[in-house]
């Protein structure tokens, strides 16, 4: 019978041990952003900053990230994937406290490229233990996974408001958060998998450009988070601007997509479990597109909100299903899955400045037209997820892993 490292509990315990920890790592990592994200107003005042060097310096954390993932392999190859873990999360939430520690532009943005470095390489060592459990267990958690991230980053940045709320100085919130994420992540490590490459395993290379296959999946993450990116920081402005709505349900617009992206990631499983991968992105894609042409051909302000709604409803389970097939779609999960998050990192990075410069150039309603194609792009595009769908599980037992779970 498999056992984990104590040599005692049945595998079967041992991988629905290891989903809970899994769980909790990613709200962990969602708690980090949530918390950052809210004291960026304090960080601004106390580094001295314009909005445009805010801007720019915002603009290190996707830069560090997608510089810093293509070595999450390696690190996992060296260390063990729970080690691996157990050690980059450690530094993401320990670097929470750097950007409140700066004092200038400069040291700003260094700050932020080793948050967003930590953060990238993390995020692909967490991913490529999600889709081992996934497999194990034979049944879809990827996109509540992503869900619970999302629920992290709520009480994060609900801590963070109260911390803001009552003036407390962010270097010292930001270190308080940071100990207790710590000492929680490496609580919730303790029951990841603890996967190790072979020992005639050849390391992976530390600079790699990322497989054909994940270039393919992460067009279609590509689409998913422009849409994203382009809703969550334009949809309050579109209100306003092109409906001429009021600045609180303006406001609503951007609680209504996020609003409906965690519902349906949290809900999202069973989905994926009934209807497959491939059906699952090709229906997603449609309401997404539906929602598109509905915000961009809206009478009225109603109906521009329940557009958003519906965008945030298609993209939300995409991005955790471009994860599981690209750890399935090759020998290294790893590198595939930061083959996939460097280029859907890299979407959320220009999709927010792409369509204030489109809109500048035209409209915001030709800038949402964009995102409408891309949405669409979701229904083109969704067979290439077919990995993502998992072979039917032997009874009494559950898929091999891809690497060496080593026994005592």
């Amino acid at each position: 019978m498999t056992t984990d490292s104590t040599g005692t509990v049945p595998g079967g315990e041992r991988v629905r041990r290891a989903r809970i920890a899994i769980a909790a790592v990613f709200a962990v990592h969602g708690a980090v952003t949530g918390s950052f994200a809210t004291r960026v107003p304090w960080i601004q005042d106390h580094a001295g900053v314009s909005a445009g060097q805010l801007g720019l310096a915002l603009a290190f954390p996707a830069i560090g990230a997608s510089l810093a993932m293509p070595l999450a392999s390696t690190v996992t190859h060296r260390l063990g994937a729970r080690t691996a873990l157990r050690t980059l999360l450690a530094l993401w939430t320990l670097a929470l406290v750097l950007p409140s520690l700066a004092p200038g532009l400069v040291t700003l943005c260094a700050a932020l490229l080793v948050y967003g470095a930590s953060a990238g390489m993390s995020d692909v060592a967490m991913n490529a233990l999600g889709v081992e459990v996934e497999n194990r267990l034979g049944r879809s958690i990827m996109s509540g996974l992503h869900g619970l991230w999302s629920a992290g980053a709520l009480a994060g940045s609900a801590a963070g408001t109260v911390a803001a709320h009552l003036g407390t100085d962010a270097r010292l919130h930001h270190a308080v958060a940071a100990l207790v994420l710590t000492a929680l992540g490496l609580l919730a490590c303790q029951g990841v998998l603890d996967l190790r490459s072979s020992p005639d395993e050849e390391p992976p290379p530390r600079f790699t450009l990322p497989p054909r296959s994940a270039l393919i999946i992460g067009a279609v993450g590509f689409c998913a988070v422009f849409a994203e990116g382009a809703s969550l920081d334009w949809s309050a402005v579109y209100l306003r601007d092109v409906m001429g709505t009021s600045a609180g349900l303006a406001a609503a617009s951007t609680t209504a997509f996020a609003l409906t992206m965690a519902v349906a990631r949290i809900a999202g499983d069973r989905v994926v479990d009934r209807f497959g991968a491939v059906r699952t992105v090709r229906v997603s894609g449609v309401l997404a597109t539906v929602g598109g042409v509905l915000v961009v051909a809206a009478p009225g302000a109603v109906a521009a909100l329940c557009g958003f709604g519906l965008l945030g409803l298609g993209v939300a389970v995409v991005v955790p299903l471009a994860f599981a097939a690209a750890g399935r779609s090759g020998p290294n999960p790893s590198q595939a899955i930061a083959g996939v998050a460097t280029i859907t990192y890299t979407s959320g990075l220009i999709a927010p400045s792409a369509i204030g410069s489109l809109a500048e150039a035209t409209s915001l309603v030709v800038s949402f037209g964009l995102v409408t194609v891309l949405a669409f792009g979701l229904v083109a595009g969704a067979g290439v997820l077919r990995a993502g769908d998992r072979s039917p599980v032997r009874t009494g037992g559950a898929p091999g892993p891809a690497a060496a779970d080593p026994l005592p």
